[in-house]
């Protein structure tokens, strides 16, 4: 093996400061002199603070990186007051190529040794010692966590990137490592050549900056300085017989033990990385069981290059380092409401015995199919019992991929009841969007009609497989192994009849009830996690606002309903529709679902629950409803709609489809699905004002709002009550999420700035902008992320839309911002009425009345009409403005023709 000495990087590699690197002497085991190359926070901590560092964070590198990894930590770190040191490994970087095999053991040996000579960690916390907080990635993981062991007493947290401390018996090798550690292939690949070195820069999922990818190879411009590249691939221990196994089971078995300690931990993980898979971070996650989680999605191998510093990787590592002091010192988060409320299947328990019909689901050119009462609860006794036997644990994920009816009613209270999380994560999603959602929930079980099972398997998604409906043939086949609910069914049976059998323990409020997916509409979706309380308040309250409970029975044509009826007590009947295609429901399948909970005049009158784009279809066939229809749904005392905005007119529309009926429409977020409500006459008594009123908070609900900077940003302090200006709007509720699921940072921004971000439980930052009136009354104006910085100030869209869709002609309209921050300027893309008006730029005249109507600060600066405005997938309601802007922004660059969209 060659020899070189240590040395300084070359000056203008993109990020990094020459003045940050040194040359360090330490001994090693050996007794051997060895240089390594570092980079070192402590001067800049004393010029951005004026201070000595509060602390040390220690980052080791991966293969086949270097300490450029970590360049755009550095003064941030330092301006939190913590001193980043980052060295290049030995036979690494700039280095000392030693000529020696360095394997696992030698190199966490090494670390320690020159963190010795440096002064880091030789005195422990207690003792007056500076904290050390390390942070890995890749290999650097790995060697950092063997440190970490090793100093407990100076150790304050630990950090991973994309690493793994334990490769599971049997699994292979991640697949596009093969070709690197194969006999005959290893030295030409990852030595010789600079193949591996490539293959690493390939794996960023967004092209690198002009000069990142020559810094990251500068150090390994000839096969003799890739000598430690091709060895630490080597020494990947693939068999338990490898000589560095023993070293990585150490390391392995000190990081679960820091784990159990609750030492404080963060894992930052890319999703898309062809190395580190889910199964090495659901690793990681059951050793740091009480660590925090932050997922980056549309991030790889090179998490750290794929998105900007201050958004990713630097930003929430400094936000975490900056929580660690105050989390010390931070009150037990509280309950948002004191109320001790009953178990959720305290309505299933008392119904258990009677045989009047709990779930109907309707079928086209089938008869429905029916479960009573005592039916419902034998089935989620069984299906409880059988999960249990099956090994699913308390606290266990199990994702329910079953659309609403008899099935999912049944699986959903038998895993709240066994104390499992039920992952919910709806077709609506899309193929993509769903196996987002349930490969970073990773379930240890997925339940899920054919359909869903074959996209499971076919697409890789984490979970033992069970089949609930019909399945044969070639198609059966395919699914591969699963085990059927019916046999998780009998087998549950068989063991809650048993004799001696003892009842399953019953989960407490605080343990986690469900993890459910936002519809995607502004970003990836994201997983909310509720616990049994805050779905016990959701229930009450849904119960109190709707006035549902035993006897009562609700039409659920939005899904998150079908579930929540049998909590309630309430016969629950679901209409012929497809539950990804909202807009499929007709108003004769919505009489045909009224009329099997409401057969005749005597029957209680039955609530209807439906998403806007449902509406819309159902007033669109209102004329084919025979007169028994007719009389059905002359039966529905209450209509809400929810999910998106809902126009005054159609729930006028919808109010004289369903002539009984109130009409309501529930205000709500998958964080907290009920905050505020109002009616069709509170709205038409409204008028239309800046925005869309969406009614009074709910009783034990407070509502404020947060003023909009010139950027945009809601910095401003929490106003409550009558007339809180227009800004980003802030709930506190009881049932309000427990956070979102490995999403540290976003969590942490979701509290920013309210007592939430103190331990106060309930707390939530919607996304949504608007004010509220003088009588205490909410009005939405749209979504934080859509909201127009001109010169004149923030402008949000929901006001100016409304006016434009006031228009003749006009059937839906997008306002959106095109232009820097602070400059924007208003573009409104309109929808016309029956395409009236030919997709491309508005004629003059249009264009004129669009810009007198909408009443922007700064004038309106294009007109676009388009065949239809995109939709989120779920709802099919939510325009999509961000799709729209960037669109129009193209357009207005003459990079795009107008009259083609592209959607």
């Amino acid at each position: 093996m060659t020899r070189a000495p240590a040395a300084l990087p070359p000056a203008g590699l993109p990020g990094l400061d020459p003045a940050w690197s040194r040359l360090v002497a330490f001994t090693d085991a050996d007794g051997t002199q060895r240089t390594v190359h570092l980079l070192d926070g402590a001067d800049a901590v004393r010029e951005a603070t004026g201070a000595e560092p509060v602390g040390v964070l220690l980052a080791v590198h991966g293969n086949p990186t270097w300490s450029y990894l970590w360049r755009s930590l550095l003064l941030p770190a330092a301006a939190a007051g913590w001193r980043l040191v980052a060295l290049d490994q030995l036979d690494m970087g700039f280095s000392e190529r030693t000529g020696t095999r360095r394997r696992l053991e030698r190199r966490i040996d090494d670390l320690g040794r020159l963190t010795d000579h440096l002064g880091i960690a030789t005195t422990p916390v207690d003792d007056g010692g500076v904290p050390v907080v390390t942070i890995g990635h890749d290999w650097g993981g790995v060697v950092s966590s063997g440190w970490a062991g090793r100093h407990r007493g100076a150790l304050a947290g630990v950090v991973l990137l994309n690493t793994a401390v334990h490769q599971p018996e049997g699994a292979s090798l991640p697949a596009i490592l093969v070709p690197f550690t194969t006999r005959g292939l290893h030295t030409a690949a990852t030595t010789t050549t600079d193949a591996f070195m490539r293959a690493t820069m390939g794996t960023a999922r967004r092209p690198l900056r002009p000069g990142v990818a020559d810094a990251y190879l500068a150090p390994y411009r000839c096969a003799s300085r890739r000598v430690g590249v091709g060895a630490f691939v080597a020494d990947i221990p693939v068999t338990p017989g490898h000589p560095s196994a023993p070293a990585l089971d150490e390391v392995a078995a000190g990081l679960s033990a820091i784990g159990a300690d609750r030492v404080p931990s963060l894992l930052v993980w890319g999703p898309g990385d062809p190395v580190f898979r889910q199964r090495y971070l659901h690793d990681l996650r059951t050793r740091l069981p009480h660590g925090d989680v932050q997922l980056f999605e549309g991030t790889g191998h090179l998490l750290v290059e794929d998105v900007d510093a201050e958004r990713g990787v630097a930003g929430t590592v400094v936000r975490w380092l900056e929580r660690l002091g105050a989390s010390a010192s931070a009150p037990t988060p509280g309950p948002a409401g004191e109320t001790e409320r009953a178990p959720l299947w305290s309505a299933l328990r008392e119904r258990a015995q009677d045989d009047a019909v709990a779930v109907a689901q309707l079928r086209v050119g089938a008869p429905a199919e029916v479960l009573t009462w005592r039916e419902l609860a034998t089935r989620v006794d069984d299906l409880a019992e059988g999960l249990a036997a099956s090994g699913v644990r308390r606290g266990d994920r199990v994702a329910l991929l079953v659309p609403p009816g008899p099935d999912l009613s049944a699986l959903f209270s038998a895993c709240l009841r066994l104390g499992a999380v039920v992952v919910v994560a709806d077709a609506g999603l899309g193929v993509k969007g769903l196996t987002r959602a349930v490969s970073s929930a990773d379930p240890a079980v997925v339940i899920g009609i054919e359909r869903a099972l074959l996209a499971a398997r076919v697409l890789g998604w984490p979970g033992r497989r069970v089949l609930a409906g019909p399945s044969a043939g070639a198609r059966r086949r395919a699914l591969g192994d699963v085990d059927l609910l019916a046999d998780l069914e009998a087998r549950g049976r068989a063991r809650r009849t048993a004799p001696g059998h003892v009842p399953l323990p019953e989960p407490s409020a605080s343990d986690q009830g469900a993890v459910l997916f936002t519809s995607g509409s502004t970003g990836p979706a994201k997983g909310v996690v509720h616990t049994h309380a805050t779905l016990q308040a959701l229930r009450d309250a849904a119960a109190e606002t709707c006035g549902l409970g035993p006897g009562g029975s609700l039409v659920a044509a939005f899904a998150p309903f079908a579930i929540l009826a049998p909590l309630l007590g309430a016969t629950c009947s679901v209409p012929e529709t497809d539950v990804t295609k909202p807009d499929t429901l007709t108003a004769a399948a919505l009489a045909r679902a009224v009329a099997a909970v409401a057969p005749d005049d005597d029957a209680a009158p039955p609530v209807v629950f439906a998403s806007p784009a449902a509406l819309r279809r159902v007033v669109a066939t209102a004329g084919e409803v025979d007169p028994a229809g007719g009389a059905a749904l002359a039966r529905v005392r209450l209509l809400l709609s929810a999910g998106a905005p809902v126009s005054t007119e159609l729930l006028a529309e919808a109010g004289d489809v369903l002539p009984r009926a109130e009409c309501r429409t529930p205000y709500g977020m998958t964080e907290g699905l009920l905050v505020a409500q109002t009616n069709l006459t509170e709205r038409q008594a409204a008028g239309s004002g800046e925005g869309v009123l969406v009614g009074s908070p709910l009783p034990g609900t407070r509502v404020a709002t947060s003023a909009l900077d010139a950027s945009g940003r809601a910095t401003g302090p929490l106003v409550e009550g009558a007339e809180a200006p227009t800004g980003e709007i802030v709930v506190r509720s009881p049932l309000m999420k427990d956070h979102y699921d490995q999403l540290w940072d976003v969590q942490r921004e979701s509290v920013r700035d309210t007592p939430g971000a103190e331990g106060e439980a309930g707390w939530h930052r919607t996304g949504d902008v608007g004010h509220l009136d003088a009588a205490g009354r909410v009005w939405v104006e749209g979504r934080l992320a859509h909201v127009i910085t001109t010169s004149a100030g923030p402008v949000t869209p929901v006001g100016p839309e409304q006016r434009t869709e006031a228009l003749a002609g006009v059937l839906r309209a997008a306002v959106v911002g095109v232009g820097p921050v602070g400059t924007q300027q208003p573009v409104v893309v309109v929808e016309s009425e029956g395409a009236a008006v030919p997709a491309g730029p508005a004629p003059l005249e249009l264009l004129d009345a669009v810009r007198a109507a909408a009443g922007t600060p700064v004038p309106v600066a294009a007109v676009l009409v388009v065949d239809e405005l995109p939709t989120d997938v779920r709802h099919r309601s939510k325009i999509d403005r961000t799709k729209v802007a960037a669109w129009a922004d193209q357009v207005l660059r003459g990079e795009v023709r107008a009259e083609r969209t592209g959607w």
